[in-house]
């Protein structure tokens, strides 16, 4: 993730708070000299990282003796709370118009992703908000920007207007309304033209664009990869348009983060939506206490809850659970189960989700670990005959050959994953046990029933 190494350092300057009783100016030298270094070397505007130190201090000085925290737990809390601030202080959600359709501006610079985006906020609109969107072609520039977005359309199933790129983006613009009225779309996201750099063409075209349909909201798209150049280009179309918010590309990369946490301080516009990925589900709102939480390294339980939620196929997770009640745990189950994983994100997204194992997450990449061994399993698994994924207890030796030659692999691949699968099925009925015991009263479980 962006914060990566921020987080680290963060966490490595809060440790050093030691001690008992009120904190004095020379416990807070050493730490926020720390805290400081972290957050420019995160790319976070200079101002910004003064004004941030300045509240960290006179809060941890000014504060009370809580005899419930130690000073360690107390500069957690304020370090938190004031990150918390920093990104924004509380989620900024998208404005959604009283009487539809709800009209989404996206601009930005060429190269930070806006049809794409466009794309992906269509994802999250139709599939998580239930609503029905309509993108509008209006980058009549760039080559292939039209047929980018129709086959992001086609993808999602969402209808795409174009009148070609020899029209005007501001007439594209104007009858694009009338045609969502036609089809019943409730929202419509306008991907408009970029250039390298912001000039008055650009502008006027985008103010005349934004004069004939009144967006209900104007998002700033930039790439999290270009740094403090991202709060430069966020304050130039702030001052030249008027934006509402920010949608902040590729923070799942290796890019500094210091636009996420400047942004909101240097313009006064929140980001509102987060890129955490390239598929076309990898948008996600963007919640400042739940990013503050991550950064310092106690994880996100919340969005992890609401992965399972999105990913989770109930019906397979029931009949899942009542054929390991009955010992019928197949390789077609465990199947499902896998994939219903992947879907959460990587192995190192979802550790970092967890309060304490983002530390372990940089642990596996240093082991490179392989996260395609679950290509690996599936391909063996699909190699398999139906009946052999039933009854997994009928391949023998001349059945393990077949399979391992059918999917292009040894052996004893083969066998280390139906030993795997055994181990999996008896740790899983050891957790029923213990979950019906629970049930009975000898203790609980937090997810037990």
């Amino acid at each position: 993730m962006a914060f990566e190494n921020l987080s680290e350092r963060l966490q490595n300057a809060i440790k050093m708070f030691r001690g008992a009783g009120k904190i004095t100016e020379d416990d807070l030298k050493a730490p926020l000299r720390e805290v400081r270094m972290a957050l420019l070397e995160a790319d976070v505007n200079f101002k910004v990282v003064k004004d941030f130190i300045g509240k960290v201090k006179e809060r941890a000085l000014g504060a009370e003796v809580n005899e419930s925290l130690n000073p360690h737990q107390q500069i957690i809390k304020i370090v938190n709370d004031e990150l918390i601030q920093l990104l924004g202080g509380t989620q900024s959600r998208l404005t959604v118009a009283p009487k539809p359709p709800t009209i989404i501006m996206l601009v930005g610079l060429q190269g930070a992703g806006k049809t794409t985006t466009a794309g992906k906020l269509a994802h999250y609109l139709k599939h998580k908000k239930n609503k029905k969107p309509m993108l509008v072609a209006g980058d009549v520039y760039r080559p292939a920007a039209i047929t980018q977005l129709q086959v992001l359309g086609e993808q999602l199933k969402v209808p795409v207007f174009t009148l070609g790129d020899k029209v005007s983006p501001v007439e594209i613009a104007r009858q694009a309304i009338d045609k969502a009225f036609s089809l019943a779309c409730d929202t419509i996201i306008i991907d408009t033209a970029g250039r390298l750099h912001i000039n008055e063409e650009l502008m006027n075209e985008l103010r005349d664009i934004k004069g004939t349909v009144n967006p209900h909201e104007i998002l700033l798209v930039v790439d999290a990869m270009t740094g403090q150049d991202a709060v430069t280009v966020a304050e130039s179309f702030n001052g030249e348009l008027g934006i509402d918010g920010l949608i902040v590309t590729k923070l799942d990369g290796d890019a500094r983060g210091g636009a996420v946490l400047s942004v909101k301080a240097v313009t006064g516009k929140p980001v509102k939506m987060i890129g955490m990925g390239e598929k076309l589900d990898a948008l996600e709102p963007f919640h400042p206490d739940r990013m503050a939480s991550r950064i310092l390294g106690m994880g996100d339980i919340l969005t992890l809850v609401e992965k399972i939620q999105s990913t989770t196929d109930l019906a397979k997770a029931l009949e899942m659970e009542k054929k390991l009640r009955k010992d019928e745990f197949t390789l077609e189950q465990f199947l499902d189960q896998m994939q219903q994983v992947k879907k959460l994100g990587s192995l190192e997204t979802i550790l970092g989700l967890i309060p304490g194992m983002g530390g372990i997450s940089q642990k596996l990449k240093e082991a490179n670990v392989d996260e395609k061994e679950f290509d690996r399993i599936e391909a063996i698994i699909r190699s398999m005959t139906p009946k052999e994924r039933r009854n997994p207890d009928i391949i023998n030796g001349s059945r393990r050959k077949r399979i391992a030659a059918g999917c292009g692999m040894r052996v004893q691949d083969v066998n280390k994953l139906l030993k795997n699968f055994e181990e999996s099925k008896k740790m899983m009925k050891k957790m029923q046990g213990m979950a019906k015991f629970a049930s009975k009263g000898g203790f609980k479980l937090p997810f037990t029933h």
